[in-house]
């Protein structure tokens, strides 16, 4: 049994409008009956899941696999802070598009701007703030310098096509 079609609009995502930067990082997802609650929702923790999947293979696309960066750079990056609205539901066999941006990047700290989509409707949004860590003792640490360029040059590609769009 399918929830009723929600009538009224989503809440409003600030100046930069419902999508995505254009060079956003995109993730298709599929969602199975794992995902989904008995009536064919999905379950609200698992927006997390999917949000982790994309950060997991933007990084990769970034050149940077994080189980060489725990072995070889000693460092992790754990979730500091996370903010999430609730939309629209996804169901059960729709196919998503969960993407990841740079909205803030510090030394220690970044925030990334992430959204679950179907076809061009915004379902999910949520900021998560990531903090990178040291493997031994989980004690604050630098992003690697080489790893920061990369995300500031992410970021500024980013802001570039949102102000061409």
């Amino acid at each position: 049994m399918r929830p009723p079609a929600r009538k009224t609009s989503p809440p409003s995502l600030g100046a930069s409008g419902a999508e995505p930067p254009p060079a956003a990082f995109r993730l298709p997802v599929r969602v199975y009956y794992q995902d989904t609650d008995a009536g064919g929702v999905v379950f609200h923790g698992r927006y997390l899941d999917f949000f982790e999947r994309a950060r997991t293979e933007w990084l990769r696309q970034l050149g940077f696999d994080v189980r060489q960066l725990a072995d070889r750079d000693g460092l992790l990056f754990i979730v500091r802070e996370l903010s999430v609205s609730y939309m629209r539901p996804a169901q059960i066999d729709d196919l998503l598009t969960v993407t990841a941006a740079i909205e803030n990047l510090g030394r220690v700290q970044f925030t990334l701007d992430q959204r679950v989509l179907r076809g061009t409707d915004v379902l999910v949004q949520g900021t998560v703030n990531l903090a990178c860590v040291s493997v031994a003792g989980l004690r604050p640490m630098r992003v690697p310098q080489r790893m920061h360029a990369v995300f500031a040059r992410s970021a500024a590609h980013e802001l570039m096509h949102e102000e061409g769009a």
